[in-house]
Order: C-alpha cells, then structure tokens, then sequence
C-alpha cells in the first residue's frame, strides 16, 4: 500500500547529502572550457586562481568526479538550517481544480531568505582554510549578498559587497541585513574602483547590473592581500554547491514512490535551477527518466530565449575569463526589473549546453504575469515568495491549468528560492498597480550583442 503523502516531506537530518553531485560527469556532451581572454587557450588553475579561492578553481575545472564530498565543518553548518522541507501544495492544487500532484522545495527558511546559502558556506569554509582574510562579491536582489554575509560572519572574514544600484535603492532592508552581519555594502557601479568610475562616465544615470557590480568586486579583489572573489551563481561550482537541494528533493520524493514528470526553476545565471535539477536531468542522461525541466527567466532579461551561444566576459569591464553560455552581451543593460537576482546577461554554461543540446526548455515571462502568481500563491500557500521564485510559481500554475484542460495527471516539482519579505516596494507596486513591463526591443538586444567578443570560437 502507497504511503499517504504528508503536506510536509522532510527529511531526517542524517539523511543530508554527505557530497554534492557533479552533473559534467554524466553529461556526454560537456560544456565548452573556460578560456582565458588573453590567449583563448584553455584556462588553467593557475589563470583562475588569481581570481577565486583554490578549492573551488579545483572544483570548477572538475569534469570527472560524480561525487564530492561535502566536509564535516561545512556538514556542521549546513545542519544549522537543512534539511530544506518539500512541500505538497495541495491548496493551490484545489483552488486550480487540477488533477496535477505540485511540490515545491523551499529554500527560503534560513535568515538570508533564498538558497544562496549553500554555496556562500562553501565558498566562505574553503577561503578561511586557505589563510584568506577578506572577500569581495556583487550582489543583484541581495539574497547573494545576504548570504555571504551571514557565511563570512561565521567563519570570520571581512566582506565587501557591491549591491546593484537599483536594487539597493529598491530595497534598503536588505543593505540593512547585510551590514548587520557586519559585511561593507557599496551601491554599484560606484566611485570606489576604476571599472566603476569608467562606467559612470559613459553613463552617468545608469542603475547598474550585475556585470557593473562583478567588475568592481573583482578589481577590488586582485588589489587586496588575502582577498579573494566569489560568486553567487554562473560558475560551475556554485552550481555544484547547490546540487543539495536536487538530491534533498528526489530523496523525499523517493521516499513515497512519487517520480517528478515535469520539474520548473526560475532562471538568472543558473544556481537554483541547476541545483534543483541536477539529479534528476543525470538521470535522464542516462536514459533512466523522461522528466520535462523547464527554465523561466524575466522577458526584460531573456538570454535563453533570445539570447545568443557564444563565449563571453562575466562582467561589463572585459575582465573575467570567457564563458561559452547563452548571453545578451556583458554590456546589455536590463531594465529595473524587480526581480533583480536574475538580471545578468548571461546563463551558466552547463545549463547553456542542456539547452543547446535539447534536454531543458525555456520560456519567458512579464513582470505584472509573474507577480499576479505570486499573489495568487501568497493567499492560497500562506508564503510570500521572492519575484525571483514567482517566474517558477507563474509557470508550475501554467502546466497545472494545462492538466485541469487534458484530464492528464502529472506530478510537478518547482523551486521556491526564496521569500519575498525584503521585496515589499515591488509587491506595494504592484498593489497600487504601477507596475510595468518592459521587454527590451531587437534593437536594444542588438546593442548588447554588440559588446560579445570577435574571436574565432564565436564565428
């Protein structure tokens, strides 16, 4: 006889993943290297290390290994706030009237609000075992830098975060939560680096992006002894990192014999979604599922959906290695967006390959669609999600409402990133119904793919 499936699926806190799982490593077709802009030869550890912390170059350059263990000193910090709990949304499935089974994973339980966690941990555990002493970072919506926060305050180093302009001026709270763990927020770009001054001369007004903030955190970085960047999402380590949450989420579902058909995440630069899926696509790699994933991203900053595949700078200074991914250029500059953790231009480059190669799917949604989920969510499941989430939320009420009109009974699994309580300006926008779209024209993208690098690898 099946298990009843509780509303709640956890998991027992020995039951937390002891390593994390590498994707490349069944991926037969894998992501194109990284190259160094200089010589567009192969990176190398050396190249990367200039940048990153040595363990996570390590794990970045790391193709072969399926399984990396997780130490026990960041095994103790993880049990402060995991298991991350799986839940059943059976309101939102009666208020739809589907026929659909919906789950979600929520990662918004830990103080930083948003999944972000697991790999600021990480990266902060491995620098403090290398003899660092500071880090420098950027962050869009704040989750990023939150986290980071929280993990340096734990493990004992300085941080300097350059939060995105707008998003800084869209939500104090979280410039507020950051400096209470004690790390030094700077609006970017800003007057503090020379990437950041160069960007305000050519564009005095500007509310910045990600790329401007990666810019200024990493010149910051290599001028700084025992200092080192890192990166909340993109990387292939961070993805990594985050594989947690897929294996949490299989795990529970294993428990009561439910296997996923159709598994959704909000896209920006990749880390939540290549998390969540990470298990589950190795297994339809290998032939053993047929499971559908489906990436959602802001029609404002659509570099799935209308982006191009090309190798290209991570930041909008020119300065990091070239990554071969989905990008609208390092110089496209996406509108004020409230759902400002996926404002980056480009997308990881093993998501990228997925969906080259056909194994993931991609959609796009409007501002005013995905908060109208939100909402809807928010009264029927009692949590407030984050805009990020909402995309995933908008597009997992989509495919219920396509059960409920063909009858068909499909199990749905869909991340919940993060909460949405430091994003209250966005939700009273969309209250006193200000709210606007904004999809950036084919000139506008134009401009953009204007700034991706001539090289032989993009012709």
């Amino acid at each position: 006889m099946a298990k009843k499936i509780p509303t709640r699926l956890y998991l027992d806190e020995e039951e937390i993943p002891k390593s994390w799982y590498n994707l490349r490593s069944d991926m037969v077709s894998k992501p194109d290297p990284i190259l160094h802009p200089g010589t567009l030869k192969s990176a190398t550890a050396a190249d990367l290390e200039a940048v990153f912390c040595k363990e996570c170059v390590k794990q970045e350059l790391d193709e072969t290994n399926r399984l990396i263990p997780i130490p026990e000193g960041l095994q103790e910090f993880y049990r402060a706030y995991r298991p991350a709990p799986l839940i059943r949304a059976y309101f939102l499935e009666k208020a739809l009237g589907t026929p659909a089974e919906i789950y979600y994973k929520h990662e918004g339980t830990n103080t930083s609000g948003s999944h972000k966690l697991n790999s600021a941990a990480a990266q902060a555990f491995y620098a403090k075992a290398e003899g660092l002493t500071s880090l420098t970072t950027e962050t869009g919506a704040g989750q990023w830098g939150s986290a980071m926060a929280m993990a340096c305050a734990y493990y004992g180093l300085d941080l300097t975060v350059y939060m995105v302009k707008v998003s800084s001026e869209q939500k104090p709270y979280r410039k507020a939560l950051i400096e209470t763990y004690g790390a030094n927020l700077i609006p970017s770009p800003s007057n503090t680096t020379e990437s950041g001054r160069k960007i305000l001369e050519q564009n005095p007004n500007t509310g910045g992006s990600l790329g401007c903030a990666i810019s200024e955190a990493i010149e910051t970085s290599v001028k700084t002894d025992k200092c080192r960047y890192v990166l909340g999402s993109v990387l292939n380590h961070v993805l990594l990192h985050q594989s947690i949450i897929g294996q949490e989420a299989r795990a529970a579902l294993e428990k009561y014999g439910v296997t996923p058909d159709i598994i959704i995440g909000c896209a920006g630069g990749g880390s939540n979604l290549g998390g969540l899926i990470a298990p589950f696509m190795g297994d339809k790699i290998k032939g053993k599922s047929k499971t559908r994933f489906i990436a959602v991203e802001p029609a404002s900053c659509p570099s799935f959906t209308r982006g191009r595949y090309a190798y290209d700078f991570g930041d909008t200074a020119k300065t990091t290695p070239l990554l071969r991914m989905y990008t609208l250029g390092s110089g496209f500059m996406p509108s004020a967006n409230h759902a400002g953790g996926l404002r980056y231009h480009g997308m990881n480059p093993i998501l990228s390959k997925l969906y080259k190669d056909g194994y993931l799917e991609a959609r796009s949604a409007v501002q005013t669609d995905v908060f109208d989920a939100a909402v809807k969510f928010a009264k029927i499941e009692g949590i407030l999600p984050a805009p990020e989430s909402s995309h995933a939320i908008k597009a997992a009420i989509d495919e219920a409402l396509e059960c409920k009109r063909t009858g068909e009974k499909k199990v749905i699994l869909f991340g919940l990133t993060g909460t949405g309580y430091f994003d209250m300006s966005a939700y009273m926008s969309y209250n006193a119904k200000t709210m606007s779209d904004s999809i950036p024209t084919d000139a506008d993208l134009e401009k953009g793919f204007a700034s991706i690098p001539e090289i032989p690898q993009n012709k």
